[in-house]
């Protein structure tokens, strides 16, 4: 019993600093998108997609959504494993979408041949789906500057403001984001 409490206290210990962690990333984020767009870290391309991303990312980004989108995408690969069948839960492009959402929140590139691994789907089916998901303005393509063969993919500035709001309304049910108590977050 000891040892399951010990467990359960490291585990939340654990959860807390991650969260910690990814505030950084967002504060990082936050303050590369309002005082470099020229650099454009986020691929993003025009000044006005840019100050629309900060405001959303200002006003609904959270480090536990990286958290729920970690749990949601285990939870995914954990059902097929139980019910031994990948087909009867296949969503490639939500996968994908959640793959590349971890990924920004990580700040890590994710190549065309990594989102079709991560969607769980054959490389054909995943390619289609990486068309549609640009063709839906929610991915960006882009080539690798030192390997001509290599493709990258990203959330598109509407793609990763649409996971936002997916996570913020999601969370909503999970977390008390407005709750003004400290350390609401930290039973977490």
């Amino acid at each position: 019993m000891e040892k399951t409490d010990q467990l359960m206290r490291n585990r939340a210990k654990a959860i807390r600093l991650i969260g910690i962690a990814n505030e950084l990333l967002a504060m990082a984020r936050e303050l590369e998108i309002g005082t470099s767009v020229a650099a454009d870290p986020l691929g993003i391309g025009t000044r006005i997609e840019a100050q629309e991303v900060a405001k959303t990312s200002a006003s609904q980004d959270h480090p536990v959504w990286v958290e729920l989108a970690r749990q949601t995408y285990e939870d995914r690969r954990r059902r097929a494993k139980i019910f031994q069948s990948d087909d009867l839960f296949g969503e490639p492009a939500w996968d994908i979408l959640l793959d590349l959402f971890i990924a920004a929140k990580e700040r890590r590139r994710v190549s065309v041949t990594s989102a079709c691994i991560g969607s769980a789907v054959p490389s054909t089916t995943a390619l289609r789906w990486i068309t549609i998901l640009e063709k839906q303005n929610l991915l960006v393509r882009e080539a690798d500057t030192g390997d001509a063969r290599r493709v990258y993919v990203k959330l598109s500035a509407r793609g990763y403001a649409a996971m936002l709001e997916y996570f913020a309304s999601a969370s909503r049910s999970v977390v008390l984001l407005d709750d003004p108590r400290p350390g609401i977050l930290a039973a977490l």
